[in-house]
């Protein structure tokens, strides 16, 4: 159901940059088109080759690469987006653009889009609770910005806290929900049951089978996204 569809991931520079490469993977496995940009900081972590093979699109970078075909790339890549999508989102990047500032590829791309923007950030703890950074997130959430918080754990600075970037299943959900063309389940409430049932026989013995639960997962998530 997602053939069709474009999703533009920007990359900026983090040790979480490696996890970009899965989601692509993921994305391209539901017929999802994915062009990927990179910030110059991003292609240390991490080279455009990479997600080249992933994606089976050139990777953008500097704004002023000639052009693969003669269009102005930044508005192209913004116009194709359906959903437009930052993981990981470095401080900088998030204060770059609640500042209006368009100085790469990403940022130029980002202020010319119309699509749906998710933005996942990624850094240290106290860089994300910095009241700036904070600051930034909640100027760009009242301009219709989407953000997916980060995790708690081990940091690549060895620090634990809060600040890792979420993991693919979640942001994977959420970038689907933003793709979803369908809201038809919006006001309503749907309860799900999931798992084995039981069916007693008498006090001691009962009748049950061998069910997982992952159908009532799939439906729920879908239910989310609708």
């Amino acid at each position: 159901m997602w053939q069709g569809k474009c999703v533009v991931l920007g990359v900026t520079g983090g040790i979480a940059a490696y996890k970009a490469c899965d989601l692509v993977s993921r994305m391209k496995k539901l017929g999802i088109e994915v062009r990927v940009i990179m910030t110059s900081g991003a292609t240390k972590f991490v080279q455009p080759l990479t997600f080249e093979s992933l994606s089976g699109n050139a990777v953008a970078v500097d704004l002023f690469d000639t052009p693969k075909r003669w269009e102005i790339e930044h508005v192209a890549w913004a116009k194709k987006a359906d959903v437009f999508v930052v993981a990981p989102a470095s401080a900088n990047f998030i204060g770059k653009v609640a500042s209006g500032i368009a100085d790469d590829m990403l940022t130029t791309t980002i202020m010319a889009t119309r699509a749906p923007v998710l933005i996942a950030p990624a850094m240290n703890t106290q860089m994300y609770l910095n009241p700036i950074v904070k600051g930034n997130i909640k100027k760009l959430e009242s301009y219709g910005y989407h953000f997916i918080a980060p995790e708690s754990g081990r940091l690549a600075c060895d620090d634990i806290g809060l600040g890792k970037l979420v993991n693919n299943d979640d942001l994977l959900d959420a970038i689907l929900t933003l793709l979803e063309p369908k809201k038809d389940l919006l006001s309503r409430k749907v309860l799900i049951t999931a798992g084995g049932t039981k069916e007693a026989i008498d006090p001691v013995r009962y009748i049950t089978n061998h069910s997982s639960g992952k159908m009532a997962y799939a439906l729920a998530r879908n239910c989310v996204r609708r």
